[in-house]
């Protein structure tokens, strides 16, 4: 018998919020963010939940060729352009929108014999200070792109370092505005937590939603996802495989840094580091079991957790253990609250699942 570890992704929470992104975009076209295998969720497991979406926006030439394999003939944009010059070859053969944001994917874009010429997204670098042109050569960069015969339609886009906080789009929204003025084309501005929070600002024309996709909230712990009316996506699942009784005194696990107060009885689930749960999170971990909400205590290890089972007078061996998402008694457990008690967001825990994780859809 395997361990009882599972991931599950819940292909009606994914549609959910899917539509959930649509409703706050309104008029706008919405890509579905399937970067990093879907944040963990895997590509080909979530593909039949987005397919309502506009187009697909991703990283790797790998994942593209992966989502034209699966059937979709809709839209894929590649969120940080070709790495070289070759790449547009496979741009030209699967038909592939990509970003532009520096002047060696132009001189690439240049020196390439193409058929058929490429949709690109011009990027400005409004403040984020990562990829794009500045706002004073952004309208070079539209000027020398509009001029070759590589290019067919150019879209403008960026990105916003601020939407999920107090800060907010205002000052990134100004200067694309100002740079970008009278320029032709579609506008893509807005990620999860501009879509949600800054809807009437920067919607434009394609949104581009990625976390709060997978049921996390883009701006925990100001909201959490109930707040914004989100669903689980991903449950990461196990059992209890051991029942251990300590007294007074009594240590747990690594470095003895939990030490019991009293009597109390301590579950072992099957979970660990190497699957992907957070080496960081420390006694006081939140964790379901059989639904009920509990602790974690002492150290994580490599393949075990020790849980508190007081007030779980169900847990024995074979109890469900709930990591995050939904028990199946239908309880909830946030993967923000298990991100931030590891020091952590709820995006790194998504991706960070092991392969040895047996993964399941439903």
């Amino acid at each position: 018998m395997p361990r009882p570890i599972l991931a599950t992704a819940h292909s009606q929470g994914l549609r959910h919020n899917l539509e959930r992104a649509r409703l706050s975009a309104r008029d706008a076209k919405v890509w579905a963010v399937v970067k990093a295998n879907a944040y963990g969720h895997g590509i080909e497991r979530v593909f039949e939940s987005f397919r309502a979406a506009d187009g697909f926006a991703l990283l790797d030439l790998a994942e593209a060729e992966r989502i034209r394999a699966l059937g979709w003939r809709g839209p894929i944009l590649l969120l940080e352009g070709v790495f070289e010059a070759r790449d547009l070859e496979l741009c030209s053969r699967l038909d592939l929108w990509h970003t532009v944001h520096c002047d060696a994917q132009i001189d690439m874009l240049a020196a390439h014999k193409t058929h058929s010429a490429h949709r690109v997204f011009l990027k400005m670098n409004s403040g984020m200070n990562r990829l794009g042109f500045a706002p004073e050569r952004f309208r070079a960069a539209w000027t020398r792109l509009s001029a070759l015969p590589q290019v067919d339609e150019i879209s403008l886009m960026t990105h916003f370092s601020d939407a999920d906080g107090p800060r907010g789009i205002r000052h990134q929204m100004q200067t694309f505005e100002q740079a970008a003025r009278d320029l032709p084309g579609d506008r893509s501005l807005a990620n999860s937590a501009a879509t949600l929070r800054h809807a009437d600002e920067a919607r434009g024309d394609w949104v581009r939603p990625g976390i709060m996709l997978y049921g996390s909230a883009p701006d925990f712990p100001a909201h959490d996802a109930e707040h914004w009316q989100l669903q689980p996506a991903m449950t990461l699942s196990t059992r209890l495989i051991g029942v251990q009784t300590l007294a007074a005194g009594d240590t747990v696990g690594y470095g003895s840094s939990f030490s019991a107060d009293g009597p109390i009885t301590i579950g072992i689930a099957a979970v660990g580091y190497a699957d992907g749960y957070p080496r960081h999170c420390s006694t006081g971990t939140p964790v379901l079991v059989d639904g009920v909400r509990t602790r974690m205590v002492g150290r994580v290890s490599m393949d075990m957790i020790t849980v508190d089972l007081t007030g779980v007078p169900s847990g024995r061996i074979g109890s469900e253990v709930t990591l995050w998402g939904r028990a199946s008694g239908g309880a909830l457990l946030s993967i923000d609250d298990v991100a931030q008690a590891a020091g952590t967001v709820g995006y790194e825990l998504m991706c960070a699942v092991a392969p040895r994780v047996p993964f399941a859809v439903d």
